[in-house]
């Protein structure tokens, strides 16, 4: 089972507030690799069935997953199997491998609309162990970035958005830049229709995994757009995507007096407050609360690892 609570809000799914601010790619070919894994303090891992494994190394890795997933041991971590889509050879068998260790969720690679995740949740509906199985989209191509809207909206057992941005800018014929900008539309759009139904929704990686500047760069960016979190591709990356995507000191000692600055404004008849000159309404208490429920489930998440 996943390792957060679940419930509907407005007809809408949503997660709680458990931390994706570190998401990082595993191969699920590499014993040392998964062994490792377990003492890292990412909040999540994708254990990689499709990129990463070769064609040759497909059925090991499959096996040794789904043996891997079953002993346990990646504790609090949430933990997502990306299979290989099933336009391939390997798709339905990834599927079948690692259905008996009841996978938290599998992520689909290349969506490219609906159709791709209400196939996917048919088949998971037809196996009894993957009844608690949540699906994430792989959002890395053109018609999947345009289907974003209808994508989030598939099915019930989606949970969240991982952005492939390296596919995305080889299809859009992109260069690149340090400041993303031919890919902020798409980024943004992702990151609307994710939040429209309640989805997460995690960054694309930064390829020079020994460049801490220029991630730490990137990783703010993403966090000002308003992604939960980024995926990583190297243990070292670790670190930096954990400090920037959790609230500051300063950060919830505003979000602090900001709910009580309101509580103590509604309590006198106010409908607003007034903080350090700013108005305070009821949309700022909303954050500000999130925020601090956001630190509380990092300090469980770190806690338990």
């Amino acid at each position: 089972m996943l390792h957060m609570q679940q419930e509907r809000r407005d007809g809408i799914m949503t997660e709680d507030a458990r931390p994706y601010r570190s998401v990082l790619y595993i191969p699920g070919s590499k014993p040392r690799a998964l062994e490792k894994a377990q003492g890292l303090p990412a909040d999540a891992i994708i254990f990689d069935l499709e990129d990463a494994v070769a064609p040759g190394e497909k059925p090991d890795a499959r096996a040794l997953l789904a043996g891997r997933l079953a002993a346990g041991g990646y504790g609090a971590r949430a933990q997502l199997v990306r299979i290989n889509g099933f336009d391939t050879p390997w798709g339905d068998d990834d599927l079948a491998a690692i259905a008996a260790a009841r996978p938290q969720a599998v992520l689909l690679p290349k969506v490219n609309g609906p159709g791709d995740i209400t196939a996917l949740a048919a088949r998971l509906d037809a196996r009894s162990e993957t009844a608690a199985t949540r699906i994430w989209a792989m959002m890395e191509t053109c018609a999947g970035v345009l289907a974003a809207r209808e994508i989030a909206a598939a099915s019930p057992r989606l949970a969240g958005f991982v952005l492939g941005t390296n596919d995305l800018a080889k299809e859009m014929r992109a260069l690149p830049r340090p400041d993303r900008l031919p890919l902020i539309a798409a980024l943004s759009q992702c990151l609307m229709a994710a939040r429209a139904h309640g989805l997460v929704c995690v960054d694309g990686v930064y390829n020079a995994f020994q460049d801490e500047a220029g991630l730490r760069a990137e990783c703010e960016q993403g966090r000002d757009l308003g992604f939960d979190g980024k995926t990583l591709i190297h243990p070292a990356q670790i670190a930096t995507a954990n400090a920037v995507f959790a609230p500051t000191e300063a950060d919830l000692s505003l979000a602090r007096r900001r709910i009580s600055a309101y509580e103590e404004a509604v309590a006198s008849g106010q409908g607003v407050a007034v903080l350090d000159g700013q108005i305070v309404e009821n949309l700022h208490v909303e954050t500000a609360r999130a925020l601090l429920a956001k630190a509380k489930a990092i300090a469980v998440m770190e806690d338990a690892q």
